[in-house]
């Protein structure tokens, strides 16, 4: 392949293993950018030679122009540094930047047009769906799901035509709590909630997946990939995660993607489709698995996953709301400011408070989601 690739977020879960794929498919990469982690992106900077690199924070930046001095890649600084990036020539732009800070970089390499977006910043989608999805209709770009369940749908919706489906089956691992009671929630400590069964990924989404706010946050980002109502989605617990996703069709026959849960297939495919290439992945052998089984989520227990439903069909702020208030709610649990189960209490408190401003501007949304931030005050 020649395809040349930009990689929004480098020093992220998703982006290490993006340019562990690009290595194996040997692309050439066009730009990288990254929040502060100098050190990292110098490494990754001098192993491909991208043209530029972006640092969000400026002192990050100035010290990885030092770093970078003796090579000729080109260093830009701050949101506008990452903005260049996004939108420099590249036949594929990952954007893998987490939460809200990724829907204008994802939206600059949309409006350059005509290429791939490979999606892998669900909270674009969440906050501004409508928006994105536009966008990429008007410049037409093509826009691939990364996350390895929409992925899956992406996958299994080749099976038969749009008008075909009846319903998305979204699963989801049910995370490190899946078994503990409403009460033992109370007690779980960040160290437990990073502790994933199952995958490996960076903080914030590895709470997510904890509260299931995760897969939440993922009905709504299907809603805008695959166009579908959220009455038509449905979540389903699956603790294996070889399952990663299903849609069944008008005549009830049922089409799954599986997999071993390892993210460089579907950030592999997200690059290579539709071809099918060898990949870093392991084989999945299903007779060692024996059994794989499947249950309703428990929505009193999960309380993120049940605000997350009740808010998918909403066209106002609540969506942004949500995600904003999630988000500094993460933060402080995180920070063991906070407790794990005051997360869904503070993101309904804010939905409650802000949710019905508009959202049919990416300003309006920047401003449900700075005010839901100023609002939200954890000692």
């Amino acid at each position: 392949m020649s395809h040349t690739l930009t990689v929004l977020g480098s020093t992220g879960s998703i982006g290490t293993q993006t340019l562990e794929a690009a290595e194996l498919l040997g692309l050439p990469i066009a730009a990288l950018t990254a929040n502060k982690n100098a050190k990292l992106l110098e490494a990754q900077a001098r192993k491909f030679l991208p043209k530029a690199v972006a640092l969000a924070d400026a002192e990050a930046a100035r010290d990885l122009k030092t770093r970078l001095a003796d090579t000729p890649v080109q260093v830009l600084s701050g949101s506008q540094g990452v903005l260049e990036c996004a939108g420099m020539e590249a036949d594929i732009v990952e954007s893998s930047l987490v939460g809200v800070a990724g829907l204008l970089p994802t939206l600059a390499a949309i409006e350059t047009g005509n290429r791939r977006v490979a999606l892998a910043n669900k909270e674009t989608l969440v906050c501004a769906g409508h928006i994105v999805t536009e966008a990429i209709r008007e410049h037409n770009c093509e826009l691939l799901p990364v996350d390895s369940e929409h992925s899956a749908i992406f996958q299994c919706l080749a099976g038969g035509a749009k008008s075909e489906v009846r319903r998305i089956l979204l699963t989801a691992s049910g995370g490190p709590f899946r078994t503990l009671s409403r009460d033992e929630l109370y007690a779980v400590t960040p160290e437990r909630a990073l502790r994933h069964p199952n995958w490996d990924m960076g903080a914030k989404v590895t709470v997510d997946s904890a509260s299931m706010m995760n897969k939440g946050l993922e009905v709504i980002e299907a809603m805008h990939l695959f166009g579908v109502a959220p009455e038509r989605i449905t979540v389903l617990v699956h603790p294996q995660s070889i399952v990663h996703s299903a849609v069944e069709f008008a005549d009830n026959s049922v089409i799954a993607q599986m997999g071993v849960p390892d993210m460089r297939l579907p950030i592999q495919l997200a690059l290579t489709y539709p071809a099918r290439l060898p990949s870093l992945a392991g084989e999945l052998d299903l007779a060692a698995l024996g059994t794989l089984t499947f249950e309703k989520p428990d929505l009193d227990k999960f309380r993120c996953l049940a605000i997350a439903l009740d808010t998918a069909p909403r066209t106002d702020a609540a969506p942004a709301v949500m995600n904003a208030a999630n988000e500094t709610a993460v933060r402080a649990f995180l920070e063991g400011r906070i407790g794990f189960m005051d997360i869904p209490d503070i993101v309904e408190r804010a939905i409650s408070d802000f949710g019905n401003y508009p959202a049919d501007t990416v300003d309006d949304i920047f401003a449900a989601d700075r005010l839901t931030r100023e609002a939200i005050k954890v000692n």
